[in-house]
């Protein structure tokens, strides 16, 4: 990922990631959440139609610099464990709120 734009709507917050191809991929943002320290973004990427495809979820690093958000790789496949665990926490949270 080399660049996000964010874009507010009534319905939902999406980013607009541009992949290292070039490639421009608008997701929904599930969530922002923490885990171990550090803040993390949840991305649901959408078709033209504005609607989940796959059901993938991409995850990154979340921070604000200068009031900005900014998304960072997660490298390191601990780091990730650790993001991927606590966003299914976040998932399971929600599922159980929703009954």
């Amino acid at each position: 990922m080399s660049e996000q734009n964010m874009n507010t709507d009534e319905e939902q917050i999406t980013v607009t990631l541009t992949m290292e191809d070039d490639e421009e991929i608008d997701c929904a943002v599930l969530t922002t959440y923490s885990a171990n320290g550090r803040e993390y973004i949840a991305l649901l990427p959408l078709n033209e139609e504005g609607e989940s495809e796959d059901g993938d979820v991409y995850l990154y690093r979340y921070e604000e610099v200068d009031g900005e958000p900014t998304l960072g790789n997660i490298e390191d496949d601990d780091e990730y464990d650790i993001a991927a665990d606590a966003f299914d926490e976040w998932m399971d949270e929600q599922e159980f709120e929703e009954l």
